[in-house]
């Protein structure tokens, strides 16, 4: 795994954090989602390089 997709997947799970949080702020469901979705998709993205990373040693 590269530091630039670290990098990456970390700032894409941040974004969903902060979007999710506007969305509960302001009551907007579809910011809720889409921040949810970020957030899950920056996860996935990191577990399936760690698990890449675990198999290469």
């Amino acid at each position: 795994m590269s530091t630039g997709q670290t990098f990456r997947n970390k700032a894409q799970d941040l974004k969903g954090r902060i979007t999710e949080r506007i969305g509960r702020t302001t009551r907007n469901r579809r910011l809720q989602r889409e921040g949810r979705t970020d957030r899950i998709s920056g996860n996935l993205k990191q577990s399936g390089d760690k698990v890449k990373n675990a198999f290469r040693r």
